[in-house]
């Protein structure tokens, strides 16, 4: 069996940490992928773990060397996937990403072999509730983030796969599955 680069995207709240964690601890042979930012590390993040922090001039200079299977730009801070990271990892399991749509289409172009899968909610209003319930965000980023829901679910028809995230145990079930089946292929 082949090993695979799998990517998780899909709205805020819809649970996709939540299912990135599970699917790592109940799964020796998958590898989550770790991101390089330019932001500086927030209480409790350590480098090389929750991300690799780098300077700008380097991340430049990694898009320069075509050093990242995608990347974007996100209130001034740029975010990657490192290619040598994610191609080193695949050589002995498989890659999980949690990224958002636009980059696990970007992925796509660069990797075709990837398999996106797409979570999403049972409804917008009880992606609505779990914003609401995090605690996390005031009212006014709440509304940034339901603005850009529409957005990420119209990309759905893009991914080889959708995952609705209203059984927990059930969507990592689901996506165990599809990760099975895509092995083999």
């Amino acid at each position: 069996m082949r090993n695979i680069l799998v990517v998780l995207s899909g709205p805020s709240g819809v649970g996709k940490g939540t299912i990135a964690k599970r699917l790592i601890d109940r799964n020796n042979d998958i590898s989550l992928s770790i991101s390089c930012t330019t932001r500086n590390p927030r209480d409790g993040e350590i480098d090389g773990k929750d991300y690799f922090f780098i300077q700008k001039p380097q991340f430049l200079q990694k898009i320069d060397e075509q050093g990242f299977l995608e990347y974007s730009e996100h209130f001034e801070n740029f975010y990657g996937t490192p290619k040598d990271f994610v191609l080193e990892t695949l050589k002995e399991k498989d890659v999980l990403l949690e990224i958002d749509v636009n980059g696990g289409l970007k992925i796509k172009e660069s990797y075709p072999d990837a398999v996106l899968i797409m979570i999403t909610p049972p409804s917008i209003q009880e992606i609505r509730n779990r914003l609401i319930n995090r605690h996390t965000e005031s009212e006014e980023k709440i509304e940034l983030r339901m603005q850009r829901i529409e957005y990420e679910l119209d990309k759905q028809d893009l991914y080889d796969y959708s995952v609705v995230n209203d059984q927990l145990e059930q969507a990592i079930i689901d996506i165990e599955n599809i990760i099975k089946s895509e092995k083999i292929k």
